[in-house]
Order: structure tokens, then C-alpha cells, then sequence
């Protein structure tokens, strides 16, 4: 399961980071990848073991990489409001520099694209199956 190029780019304009100087590719496909999603034909990205004691994880061969770039969009955007958490506000000689601003619209970005994930779906099985 790899993120692809069409994916990384479509990342890079929403987080606004056109070039690698602080995002990597290798970076932007580890986030992108955190979350996986139910692709179009609804398969799931994984399978679950159940002969194994406890069940395992195991890649879903039918499923096309398909990943969820809202949610993706919102840590890296939860990272820059961090990073800029610690700034403050200063006037001197009749200047003022607001750079608690930035703190304040990475946070309303990461809202954003928190709000418009995808949604998600819980299959419910009752097991035993009833006779």
C-alpha cells in the first residue's frame, strides 16, 4: 500500500507546502498512509486473521489504495499550529507584529479539514450466527 504522486501533490496544496524544505515526500506518505479508507468497490484495506490466537492484520490484496487526505491534512496542520503555539505578540517603536495569528489560522485550517473527513463505517456481525 503506497501513497501515490497524485496524492502527495493534492496534500501539498492543501497543507500549503509546495516544496520538500520541511515536508519530505517520505514524510507526506507516512501521514498520508495513517489512514486508510474503504475503497470504491468497498473493500476493506485489511483482512483479519481469525485462525491466530490473537487475530492478525493482513493486507487486503483486492483493495486499491485509497486514503483519506482531509485527515491527513489536519495533523499536518495540528503540527504547524504546535510549532507556533510558542509565539507571542510584540509592539515596538509603534510597530506590531501579531504572529499569535499564526497559531490562530493553522488551527482553523486543521479544523477545516478535521470536519470534512470521510466517513467512516463499522460492519456489526453477531457471531455465533443465529440457527
Amino acid at each position: 500500500m503506497a501513497a501515490t504522486a497524485a496524492m502527495r501533490s493534492r496534500l501539498r496544496a492543501m497543507i500549503a507546502e509546495a516544496t520538500e524544505a520541511t515536508y519530505t515526500d517520505d514524510d507526506l506518505d507516512t501521514i498520508i498512509e495513517r489512514y486508510p479508507r474503504i475503497d470504491e468497490r468497498g473493500e476493506e484495506p485489511y483482512d483479519w486473521d481469525t485462525t491466530t490466537s490473537p487475530p492478525t492484520q493482513d493486507d487486503n490484496e483486492d483493495w486499491m489504495p485509497t486514503y483519506d487526505l482531509n485527515l491527513a491534512a489536519a495533523d499536518v496542520w495540528e503540527e504547524k499550529a504546535a510549532a507556533s503555539a510558542q509565539d507571542y505578540d510584540v509592539s515596538a517603536d509603534g510597530a506590531t507584529m501579531s504572529r499569535s495569528q499564526v497559531y490562530e489560522q493553522c488551527s482553523r485550517q486543521a479544523s477545516r479539514y478535521r470536519s470534512r473527513r470521510s466517513p467512516t463505517t463499522i460492519t456489526q456481525r453477531i457471531e455465533p450466527e443465529p440457527a
